[in-house]
């Protein structure tokens, strides 16, 4: 598998990633325009979940241009782009199980947040948060369920409505599963480094 890093470490393949990334975050947020519309204020930086974590690796991807590392956007980054990704493929596929059908808007749903969730954890040995930056990274995140699923802010399937406890209980242990893998692949001792250079 480590013949893949020097790939991904690439200028070229950097730049065709921002790319993606950033026309990926402008959809993300024009798909949530309508429910950010209905949104009260004081919720609006934490309902579009997805588009916001593949914002922070837009800004992650441009450090690396740059040859540098911001870490607290790279545990920002790994954390919500694993978590988020996760969660709405399998949003989706409980979308189809209970519809009987999805349509191509949600197999695109589906292949492009599995995509985020990979090129998260894919770029983790080139990452250089600590400690203090997983923990910052937790708050958000765990604070963002509470937004979510006591404030009633997630993003709107309104099909799945009366699994919203079950989708919030869910969504809470994927956070923790979410902070672990970021501990486990950029934290723990002995974990595999790289540098873009």
């Amino acid at each position: 598998m480590r013949w893949v890093y020097p790939l991904l470490a690439n200028r070229s393949i950097l730049q065709i990633l921002l790319l993606i990334n950033i026309a990926g975050t402008i959809y993300g947020y024009y798909w949530y325009g309508w429910q950010l519309k209905e949104t009260p204020g004081i919720f609006l930086l934490f309902v579009p979940d997805s588009p916001t974590a593949s914002l922070f690796f837009v800004f992650v991807l441009i450090a690396f241009l740059l040859k540098k590392n911001w870490p607290i956007i790279e545990a920002l980054a790994i954390v919500t782009l694993f978590k988020y990704g996760i969660w709405a493929v399998v949003m989706n596929i409980l979308v189809y199980f209970v519809q009987g059908e999805l349509d191509w808007i949600g197999y695109m749903l589906i292949f492009s947040h599995f995509a985020m969730a990979v090129q998260g954890l894919l770029y983790a040995p080139f990452y250089r948060f600590k400690w203090w930056h997983l923990i910052v990274t937790a708050i958000w995140t765990l604070h963002n369920d509470v937004i979510d699923y006591v404030f009633f802010m997630l993003p709107s399937y309104h099909m799945l409505n009366r699994y919203t406890p079950q989708i919030g209980y869910f969504t809470f242990w994927l956070s923790i599963v979410s902070i672990g893998l970021a501990y486990y692949f950029v934290i723990r001792p002995g974990r595999y480094r790289l540098e873009i250079k």
